[in-house]
C-alpha cells in the first residue's frame, strides 16, 4: 500500500515494513558517519566532512521517525520542524566551513575522498531505494526521504570534487561542492518546515481515527 499526501496513515504491515527499512538505514547511517568523519579529517576535505556530518544528522533523523511514528499528525509535524532547522543549521555550518577552507587554501587528499565518496554513494543509493516508495508521505516522511535523495547527490558531487582537486592540485573544488552542498541543505530545510508548518496548523478534528 502506497503513501498518498491526502492520506497520512499506513496500514499495520507498511508500517512494520517502513519500521524495519528505517533500523537497517538508521545502521548505515552511523556508521558511515564515523567512516567518513575519520576520511575527511585525514584527507582535510571539507566536502567529505560536512558529508558526514550529514550522515550523523540523517541517523538521528531516522532515529526520530522512528519514535514518532504511528503518533498523531501534530506529533510528527513538531518531527518534522525539528529536522527542517537541523538541515538549515547544518547548511549553514557547511558553507561557513566551505569559505574558511577557500581562504586558508587547504589541500584535500583527492584519493581518499573518491575512495570513501564512492563508498558513501553506494551505501546511499541503497538507502534512498529502500525509501522511495514512501516519499509522498507526509512532512515526516518527505523530510526522511530528502535526506536520502540529498545524500546521494552530495556523494555524487564528492567524487566530482576529488576528480576536480586530483586534476588542479587545489582545495578549490572540494570548498565549491561543500558550498552546493550547504545549498542543497537549506533548500531542503525551506521544504520540510514550509511542508512541517502547513501540517501543525491543521486543525486537530482532521485527523483520520
Amino acid at each position: 500500500m502506497g503513501m498518498s499526501g491526502c492520506n497520512h496513515h499506513l496500514d499495520a504491515p507498511t508500517t512494520a515494513r517502513l519500521r524495519r527499512i528505517l533500523v537497517v538505514v538508521l545502521i548505515i547511517n552511523a556508521t558511515m558517519f564515523g567512516v567518513e568523519l575519520t576520511a575527511g579529517i585525514a584527507a582535510k576535505s571539507v566536502s567529505l566532512q560536512a558529508d558526514a556530518i550529514d550522515f550523523l544528522g540523517d541517523a538521528a533523523t531516522y532515529a526520530i521517525t522512528l519514535m514518532v511514528m504511528g503518533m498523531p499528525l501534530r506529533w510528527r509535524a513538531g518531527a518534522a520542524l525539528l529536522k527542517g532547522a537541523s538541515m538549515g543549521l547544518f547548511g549553514i555550518f557547511v558553507m561557513g566551513a566551505a569559505i574558511w577552507h577557500a581562504v586558508n587554501g587547504t589541500l584535500p587528499g583527492a584519493h581518499i575522498m573518491g575512495t570513501v565518496g564512492l563508498a558513501a554513494l553506494i551505501a546511499n543509493v541503497v538507502c534512498a531505494l529502500m525509501l522511495i516508495r514512501f516519499r509522498e508521505g507526509d512532512a515526516n516522511m518527505r523530510s526522511v526521504w530528502l535526506c536520502s535523495r540529498n545524500d546521494a547527490i552530495s556523494n555524487v558531487a564528492v567524487l566530482i570534487a576529488a576528480g576536480g582537486v586530483f586534476a588542479s592540485d587545489t582545495g578549490w573544488p572540494d570548498a565549491i561542492v561543500a558550498a552546493i552542498m550547504a545549498t542543497l541543505a537549506l533548500s531542503s530545510s525551506w521544504q520540510v518546515l514550509r511542508h512541517a508548518l502547513s501540517e501543525w496548523r491543521e486543525p486537530p478534528a482532521t485527523e483520520p481515527v
